[in-house]
């Protein structure tokens, strides 16, 4: 089926026999069996639907992890001094946080550093450890970054510096000559485990380390943290990162957080914490300090539990969440859209020198959405050139940067499958385009961009029951997103316009049922025209979903897309 927007929609195929016994085996309905073969649930998936399974440590007989706990332990026996490097978005101040927070409590000297976007660059480097050495520090312990800095490695070793990389982007070898490594790319035994975030690796890290040095450090105080990095990174929320998400959000009390509390109290938001809050929420805020100019002002909210502080940081970081919209809006609005589109390549690729370098993930991130398409935003800073990256879930870019900086290509990035950044001369814009464009058709990456939906329902099935019975499968994110139904010969019988954005309609079934739906910023859009105009019977894609409004629950229908 062709939709109103010109995009290609057909129904996820299911095996009816492994629906059936899914149905028999555990007594699940039709629809929920269905959701659960058309993602591929493992078993334990299958268990945690209405059962609690505990979070245990799958690291316990690690290589990586057993080495990493005995470096570290001997530095705190030894009380040499640690510094904690970690990445300016959402997994590396999360991460560097536990290792904060960690430290404080067995009172060990450390110190930490998040560097700033424009005047130090992504990750290690041996230019920002040659700034950190006046610190002196015995060992460097770097999160959410490290895998692909030889150079700032071989510095470390110079100066008889130890050192820990707890990473999860590409890394290709010859490794960094570290001390240890823990990367699940490295494909050192654990390599199934590749899906997980960097803050995910510290906390099952520092899990082990407070049983071995027998702390009362109790990291699953935290866990929070992993969910929010996992969310924010745009890790799948399947297998171990689905069990993180269950117990995260069974046992979290926000009024016993400060930070999220007054963050929360902040944006007028007193319901209990959720998937979408901590991805469209928490994140852009905290992530606003390392776009702007504050990197570490995200890990001094997160690892702090002084009231004083937290109160700072969280109204500064809010304020520049807030400046940081207003000039995201300016740049969006100056894009051509129809250019690119009638452009029509592959990967999307925007070059504009005037970007603020801290913006360019996001808009990236913008066009992805808009377009389906890996998009690759450039701006000029300090006399090169920075882009960033955002991917579709076939098509690797971390591994893609990687290779372009094999090549020679770029002078230095990373990144991991959906999201990756990178330098490059101003010279070598037009080769490094021409390579990704290239790249992309040697992966064999599909470009006939069919989306799925999961089942074809009557409007009868739109009801409370329906709902209960799909949200079983929760948390929905990346890797288990929420299911797409199509509801047929629907007619639309009143519509409105909110905040010159959105519309509301009510759409009712031949059998007279009607239905409240919305559909998001699509005013001047071709589902917008056919909802404001249209006048017969259309087929609707659409996604149910509880709107919250004067204290009330009603369920609606967020429009994806039209058939007509």
């Amino acid at each position: 089926m062709i939709s109103v927007t010109g995009k290609k929609w057909e129904q996820k195929k299911t095996n009816k026999n492994s629906i059936e016994k899914l149905k028999q085996d555990h007594n699940f309905s039709e629809i929920l069996s269905k959701l659960i073969i058309s993602r591929n649930f493992d078993q334990n998936e299958i268990d945690s639907i209405e059962n609690d399974l505990d979070l245990t440590n799958v690291f316990s007989n690690n290589t990586d992890f057993n080495q990493s706990i005995d470096l570290v332990t001997n530095a705190i026996n030894s009380k040499e001094n640690i510094c904690i490097l970690g990445d300016y978005d959402v997994d590396g101040s999360a991460a560097t946080s536990l290792f904060v927070r960690y430290f404080k409590s067995i009172n060990h000297p450390f110190f930490f550093y998040i560097p700033d976007r424009e005047k130090d660059g992504y990750g290690a480097s041996k230019k920002l450890f040659q700034k950190l050495f006046i610190k002196k520090p015995k060992l460097v312990i770097m999160v959410d970054c490290g895998s692909t800095s030889n150079e700032a490695i071989e510095f470390l070793n110079e100066n008889n510096i130890k050192s820990l990389i707890i990473d999860h982007h590409e890394i290709n070898k010859p490794y960094p000559k570290a001390d240890v490594i823990i990367n699940p790319k490295k494909d050192n035994g654990y390599i199934e485990y590749n899906y997980l975030c960097a803050t995910a690796l510290v906390y099952f890290f520092l899990d082990l380390l407070s049983k071995k040095i027998k702390s009362q450090f109790n990291i699953r105080d935290y866990l929070i943290y992993v969910l929010l990095a996992t969310v924010c990174d745009v890790m799948p929320l399947r297998k171990l990162n689905r069990l993180i998400s269950l117990n995260v959000l069974k046992e979290f009390n926000i009024k016993q957080n400060y930070a999220f509390n007054e963050l929360y109290n902040l944006n007028n938001k007193n319901n209990k914490i959720n998937i979408n809050d901590l991805g469209y929420l928490i994140g852009p805020i905290l992530n606003a300090g390392g776009r702007l100019g504050k990197s570490s002002y995200a890990t001094e909210l997160l690892s702090s539990d002084n009231r004083k502080i937290i109160s700072e940081r969280s109204i500064e970081l809010n304020e520049l969440n807030e400046k940081r919209k207003k000039i995201e809006t300016l740049i969006l609005n100056e894009i051509d859209f129809n250019k690119i589109d009638d452009d029509n390549k592959a990967v999307v690729i925007y070059y504009n020198p005037n970007i603020n370098e801290g913006l360019i993930g996001i808009i990236a991130a913008r066009l992805k959405d808009h377009f389906n398409k890996p998009s690759i935003v450039i701006t000029a800073s300090n006399g090169v050139l920075k882009g960033s990256a955002r991917s579709i879930y076939n098509y690797n870019i971390g591994r893609a940067i990687k290779n372009s900086l094999d090549n020679d290509i770029i002078i230095g990035g990373g990144g991991h499958n959906m999201a990756a950044g990178f330098t490059l001369k101003k010279d070598n814009l037009k080769i490094f385009e021409d390579f990704i464009l290239k790249n992309f058709l040697v992966m064999g990456v599909s470009t006939n961009y069919t989306l799925n939906y999961d089942a074809e329902i009557s409007s009868l099935a739109f009801n409370k029951n329906f709902f209960d019975d799909i949200k079983k499968i929760e948390p929905f994110g990346t890797g288990n997103p929420v299911p797409t139904f199509l509801f047929k010969d629907l007619k639309i019988i009143k519509t409105t316009i909110l905040n010159n954005k959105h519309i509301s309609s009510i759409l009712k079934s031949k059998i007279g049922f009607s239905i409240n739906s919305i559909s998001f910023n699509s005013v001047n859009s071709k589902i917008g025209e056919y909802l404001l105009n249209y006048k017969k019977d259309l087929n609707v894609l659409g996604q149910i979903n509880e709107n919250f409004w004067n204290n009330k629950k009603t369920l609606q229908l967020v429009v994806r897309d039209l058939i007509i």
